[in-house]
């Protein structure tokens, strides 16, 4: 089977979040099972090409106003996988992927237009695929494209489409206008297919118009046809509930393991846990923490510091967390006044609570390894990569029972040794700091804890499952598409 992936991320050459780990993990799992695939990308600045050659100088993508004029460079054979970037330097040479600290980039929805539409062009020259997987309201236009302007085209009448919801809080949102700059026609413009409350969205049009969509765990894929996870769209994905699944995201352990892991100061195993202590001190040492007694837990935060993350929580809890036997050390950014928090904190408990705000994988990666919990209260979280990533360093998590939150974490029991973590359901700071407390009490029993420890990091989460059930919905899809184009 042909696969073409497209995404506005991937690991190595672009990242803001997970979506980039997933693009850049699942396809070489994908080739090992022996399919083709392709994963088509846009050409950023961030990008680092060591050979960049164009295979196609120009690709021409019509708008109202003017036809633009873009071209495909080869990425090169990865893994088992070829790469193509779409460039188109007036669009994509920017300062960061999507804006600013001051907001989006106000032609979004131009720049990722005119992406999907280079690679379903592309994809007539460079191989029409058996199934386009999408990823997220940036390749939103591939299906939406593919069932209205692309309809009588084909190349494409039987091909399907796959749409992975990755994160239901962004959707692609956009004035009316919008439809004719992109050459887009107007009846898309219903409450059937892309209208939103007087607003284009360009996720409600994937999600009417792909042959199957899926979420990246079980549990989101079910939390999110309801009004509280669904932000609008759950009456849209409960309509089409027979083709909406959940399939939980892998991880790469060549990447993210304690045995290899080239950015940590030694390996250690579920066998031999005596490498974690000399982790444990370079980790308070890159965050100058002094002097520190190793006895003392660690507690390790990896994230954008946003409410949807459980910041908030965190915020109504920390100064009293802060009293507790601990040290907390967080990296990340993104509201200022959860930045503001932790610099306040930092302040006021210099051997405590320390923070690095930025985004660094190296430190990422110390952080996973020296911890001794892993703290994630999310609000909601459709998968969640760095409680998985924990297991494996045997890095207990904290999490709230949501999402991919939920389906990897297993609440510890110390009567029967079962258990990977600590969970909570409730959305509250008293809820939150009580599990707090509850791990931090558990930690006191070095036995039971390197227990805890150990079934954490046998657990498996590599991608080969995963893309099994990736390679079904796939088949499923192109069935669907069958019966549709007869």
């Amino acid at each position: 089977m042909h696969i073409v992936f497209a995404a506005s991320e991937c690991v190595p050459f672009s990242k803001t979040g997970g979506l980039a780990d997933v693009v850049g993990a699942l396809p070489p799992a994908l080739a090992a099972l022996g399919h083709r695939v392709t994963v088509y990308l846009p050409l950023y600045r961030q990008t680092k090409l060591a050979d960049p050659k164009p295979v196609l100088q120009s690709v021409t993508v019509p708008f109202d106003d003017r036809y633009r004029f873009c071209s495909v460079v080869d990425g090169g054979m990865h893994s088992g996988v070829q790469f193509y970037f779409i460039d188109y330097p007036p669009f994509f040479d920017r300062e960061a992927l999507y804006g600013t600290s001051v907001g989006d980039y106000r032609d979004n929805a131009e720049r990722f237009a005119l992406y999907s539409r280079a690679v379903l062009e592309a994809c007539k020259i460079q191989g029409v695929p058996d199934v386009f997987h999408c990823h997220d309201w940036q390749s939103a236009l591939v299906p939406v494209l593919l069932r209205s302007i692309y309809a009588e085209d084909p190349a494409f009448r039987d091909v399907a489409c796959v749409f992975t919801i990755h994160n239901m809080g962004y959707q692609g949102l956009f004035p009316p206008e919008i439809l004719p700059l992109l050459m887009l026609p107007w009846d898309l413009f219903t409450i059937t297919r892309m209208e939103f409350y007087g607003n284009v969205n360009f996720l409600k049009g994937a999600l009417v118009f792909s042959d199957f969509v899926t979420t990246v765990s079980r549990k989101y894929s079910q939390e999110i046809q309801t009004a509280e996870y669904g932000f609008g769209l759950e009456g849209v994905l409960h309509g089409r509930a027979a083709t909406v699944t959940g399939i939980l995201n892998g991880v790469d352990y060549k990447e993210w393991s304690p045995e290899v892991d080239k950015f940590t100061a030694a390996h250690f195993s579920p066998n031999d846990l005596s490498g974690k202590a000399a982790c444990k001190q370079d980790l308070l040492t890159q965050f100058g923490i002094t002097n520190a007694n190793l006895k003392l837990p660690v507690i390790g935060i990896v994230s954008r510091f946003a409410a949807q993350k459980g910041f908030d929580l965190i915020s109504q809890v920390m100064d009293r967390l802060a009293r507790e036997e601990m040290i907390v050390v967080a990296l990340g950014a993104g509201d200022k006044e959860y930045q503001d928090m932790f610099l306040r904190l930092h302040k006021q408990y210099p051997q405590k609570i320390a923070v690095k705000v930025a985004y660094d994988n190296a430190l990422a990666h110390k952080i996973e390894a020296g911890s001794d919990m892993f703290l994630m209260p999310s609000r909601y979280e459709p998968c969640g990569l760095n409680q998985i990533y924990s297991l494996k360093y045997g890095t207990v998590p904290v999490v709230r029972a949501t999402g991919g939150l939920d389906d990897t974490i297993e609440n510890w029991d110390p009567r029967s040794g079962r258990g990977t973590g600590f969970k909570f359901s409730e959305y509250t700071g008293e809820a939150l700091l009580d599990t707090m407390k509850l791990a931090l009490k558990a930690y006191q029993d070095r036995e039971a804890w390197q227990k805890l420890m150990r079934n954490g990091m046998n657990k498996d989460f590599s991608w080969n499952a995963s893309a099994r059930e990736y390679v079904r919905v796939y088949e499923r899809a192109r069935q669907l598409r069958t019966i549709n184009a007869a």
